[in-house]
């Protein structure tokens, strides 16, 4: 079956973008894969945060996952923090890591910017516990944007230098599982930029937790234009684009079938469709989320029950590595 290792980081606001370029990807794995999908809660210590937010965000992130359909009985669900082997496999890695492949990751050089200098540690190494993250679990797949694809070729990079270092497949080559053109939601106030989490104005993406009045709303105030029907440019006619290519990945429908059907019709009558498609699909996960949410002791219970099975098989394979490596333990 494989094995696919992939997370969030619990930074609040998950929104559309999250949903249909990962999260509902991830669902449909469970069919055909042993999964496990963590709450990289160790990645987003990167950015300064707050305890108590990162507490809340750790258990939307974990709620935005059940709602949305990964099965917590089928698939192993847990905060990255209540596994030590991730910390402890990221130093092991670390020693099998050029400072010359790090120094070509351009997530970092993006995020420290002109600061270099002042960057922190944990945001330089973040690559190599992204690698840890995935090799812990000797994981064969990993769901990636384009964003990620280069860390993930990281981590193979570091793996087969482990085994070529000491003679042994101790880990697998993970492979990457390319998300499809849903993967790239825009911005409802600019469809030129990606959706996101931190762009100021509430109203350029649909948060998972939003109800069917709010994401009928949002919906309604989109950027349009006053071309008349609805066509497929995005150089041209990038918030028409982005709003379609929305359509035809919620209803699982081709770009062209969505193209054809609103051809004639007027941005108000497109937007007034597109809203009912997106109620339908969204508002059921908005509900569930804020009924587990309602019950954060139950969150915590399955994010504990999660880490212990992680650990169960991670601990075995840390144990093998520090075995290989001539690390005595107990």
């Amino acid at each position: 079956m494989g094995r696919v290792f992939s997370g969030v980081q619990p930074t609040g606001n998950l929104h559309l973008g999250n949903y249909l370029g990962a999260i509902r990807n991830w669902v449909a794995m469970q069919e055909e894969h042993d999964c496990i999908f963590c709450v990289v809660d160790l990645h987003a210590l990167t950015v300064a945060q707050e305890p108590e937010e990162l507490h809340a965000h750790t258990r939307e992130v974990t709620a935005a996952y059940i709602a949305a359909g990964i099965d917590p009985k089928r698939s192993i669900i847990f905060n990255q923090s209540q596994v030590a082997g991730h910390s402890q496999l990221a130093w092991l890695l670390g020693c099998f890591t050029p400072l010359g492949w790090l120094n070509r990751m351009t997530q970092f050089k993006e995020k420290a910017g002109g600061h270099r200098e002042n960057a922190m540690l944990g945001l330089y190494g973040y690559p190599v516990l992204m690698a840890a993250d995935v090799l812990l679990y000797k994981a064969t797949h990993v769901p990636v944007g384009e964003d990620q694809k280069q860390h993930l070729e990281l981590a193979r990079d570091i793996a087969g230098a482990f085994n070529r270092r000491y003679g042994r497949e101790v880990f697998p080559l993970p492979e990457p599982v390319i998300l499809g053109a849903t993967a790239r939601v825009m911005s409802l106030r600019d469809g030129r930029n990606k959706m996101s989490k931190t762009e100021p104005s509430d109203y350029s993406r649909i948060n998972l937790t939003d109800d069917a009045d709010l994401i009928a709303k949002k919906i309604r105030k989109a950027k349009s234009d006053s071309i008349m029907g609805m066509t497929y440019s995005p150089q041209k006619r990038p918030e028409a684009s982005n709003l379609l290519s929305i359509y035809a990945a919620l209803e699982g429908v081709s770009l062209d079938e969505v193209c054809a059907r609103f051809a004639d019709s007027p941005f108000s009558d497109f937007k007034k469709e597109l809203s009912e498609v997106a109620v339908a699909h969204l508002g059921p996960i908005g509900e569930r989320m804020r009924r587990l949410l309602s019950d954060p002791g139950y969150i915590d219970g399955l994010l504990r029950e999660g880490a212990e099975r992680a650990r169960a098989l991670a601990d075995p394979i840390l144990a093998e590595v520090e075995q290989v490596m001539g690390i005595l333990t107990p």
